[in-house]
């Protein structure tokens, strides 16, 4: 028995993302979205202490150690394996069989990468596009390759 097409759309970025499903009346709707609570905080409330400090070896003065890692990319790759999990789920639940990720091409690479691969397999493409803020009624043209009409019972 042929399996029926359900094909989700998954568009984010570093702090958002959205769960968008083609409709009965062939339009395609957000059915789900996941925003990160840190996208909009500032370095100093990311970060438990202050930097370190350190001597110059020439005089007296004091100078704050470079951090080695920007806690603002590190909060964006964690939402960005958060998303992946949630993706990996939903497809466990069967809530789709055919995937596209579109993000711009940083979030894409590094989202596509953290998918399981059973998760892959029913990756149909991906968009290497900054979608998030489109309102759905706008999506049509940038998916139309992939977004089939749905066909009724």
């Amino acid at each position: 028995m042929p399996r029926h097409r359900k094909v989700c759309f998954v568009i984010a970025d570093g702090g958002h993302a959205r769960f968008v499903q083609p409709a009965a009346d062939n339009g395609l709707h957000t059915i789900a979205a996941v925003d990160s609570v840190t996208v909009h905080k500032r370095d100093r409330d990311l970060v438990s202490d202050r930097s370190g400090r350190s001597f110059e070896s020439a005089s007296a003065a004091r100078h704050a150690y470079t951090p080695r890692h920007d806690p603002h990319e590190q909060e964006k790759t964690r939402f960005t394996h958060l998303v992946a999990n949630r993706i990996n789920e939903e497809r466990e639940a069967d809530l789709f069989n055919e995937l596209v990720v579109v993000a711009p091409p940083s979030v894409l690479t590094e989202l596509t990468d953290a998918l399981d691969a059973p998760t892959k397999d029913v990756l149909l493409g991906t968009l290497a596009k900054d979608l998030v803020k489109v309102p759905d009624h706008e999506l049509w043209p940038h998916l139309k390759q992939w977004a089939r009409p749905v066909q009724r019972a």
